[in-house]
């Protein structure tokens, strides 16, 4: 084969696998608009987005020294992706955040506790009061946590939530939980709304089979100028394993076992894709019913433009897309670029603050923001 032709050949290859790329960016940019049902395998892109937005800038670059021409697939393909790019990477730098907030402000935060730190709580029971500590640092007006693990009929329990209440100085909270799923004796496995102001209407949603994930829970929080439906939400997990994970890290196919192993992750994508399509729907069939202006608040377990992030926040101000920089990692494992934690907030709102808390308390970063609504 000649110099010539093998030229010709690898810049047809590359050309393909730019073309590839884009197109795989395109996908899942826009995968919020295909039902998961049909087209489940389009979430797979939507994990991959940041990573597609790299290659495609090392390709303009590439062309633009070597065929300038053929750069106009990556620049297309960006502009056309330019507004669901947004909801991945907001194009900020910075986002300062002051501590003290404004009066006529609603502070509120989101986080992942991970169980409240009751399995180490003989082992690390300073890690609770960290927890707590940093949440008084912050002093949110409405705390909105997932997985939460706690009681509220057990006097001395370890995490009792009257105890919860005076530490954090809130005035009513609504605790959400299977009653047939016991955590322990004592203990039960849920979502909680904690609130500094009157609640008005406490409600939870649950659908068969009844499980953790089928649950969600709202408040009706009354302001002095407004009152609110607060969403707390927790949608279906990966479950994934240990095993999972490590082969996550570290993928081959050296044998059948490894080959069983990716097998094994794709059905849970798929799995979670499903349920949490049916989840989403339930949730914003909820948001569209509500009086009142709301506020969304969860782990979402799926990244942006995602069908969830898309169905469940239509609509809505994401609190990062308007306030936060940077990629926005929430969860910091398996990959650097999960941002599955949300704030979504209603349209007349204005998004004032936001931070993202990088303490490593829990599996999550806790999330917050200030917002105001306008009149």
């Amino acid at each position: 084969m000649s110099v010539k032709t093998l030229r010709r050949f690898t810049k047809i290859i590359l050309v393909v696998c730019n073309i590839l790329i884009a197109l795989c960016l395109l996908a899942g940019c826009y995968a919020n608009h295909f039902d998961p049902q049909k087209s489940w395998y389009l979430g797979l892109f939507t994990l991959a987005i940041f990573y597609f937005l790299v290659l495609l800038v090392a390709f303009i670059f590439f062309w633009f020294f070597a065929k300038p021409v053929f750069s106009l697939i990556g620049i297309i393909a960006i502009a056309l992706a330019w507004v669901p790019l947004k909801n991945v990477i907001p194009f900020r730098f910075s986002s300062d955040f002051v501590m003290k907030k404004n009066h006529r402000d609603l502070r509120v935060m989101s986080w992942n506790v991970e169980h409240f730190d009751i399995l180490e709580h003989k082992t690390h029971p300073e890690k609770k009061i960290q927890m707590l500590d940093m949440i008084n640092e912050f002093q949110p007006d409405i705390a909105c946590f997932q997985e939460m693990v706690a009681s509220d009929s057990v006097p001395g329990a370890i995490n009792y939530l009257p105890d919860f209440m005076k530490k954090l100085k809130m005035k009513d909270y609504h605790y959400s939980y299977n009653y047939k799923l016991d955590f322990d004796n004592k203990h039960r496995f849920g979502i909680i709304i904690f609130s500094k102001f009157p609640i008005l209407r406490k409600e939870t949603k649950s659908f068969a089979p009844h499980d953790y994930n089928s649950i969600f829970q709202y408040v009706d929080i009354v302001l002095p100028q407004d009152t609110f439906r607060i969403f707390n939400i927790h949608l279906q997990s990966l479950k994934f394993s240990v095993d999972n994970r490590r082969y996550i890290d570290d993928p081959s196919l050296n044998d059948e076992a490894d080959i069983e192993e990716s097998k094994n992750i794709i059905v849970k994508f798929k799995h979670g894709f499903l349920k949490r399509k049916i989840q989403s729907d339930r949730i914003r069939a909820a948001i569209d019913e509500s009086p009142y202006p709301v506020i969304i608040c969860g782990d979402f377990n799926d990244v942006p433009n995602s069908y969830a992030y898309g169905t469940i926040g239509k609509g809505l101000k994401n609190a990062f897309v308007e306030r936060g920089a940077g990629i926005g990692r929430t969860f910091y494992g398996i990959s650097p670029t999960l941002r599955i934690d949300n704030i979504f907030a209603d349209a007349r709102c204005n998004i004032e603050q936001y931070i993202r808390i990088r303490k490593e308390l829990s599996d999550h970063f806790p999330i917050i923001a200030d917002l105001h609504m306008e009149h």
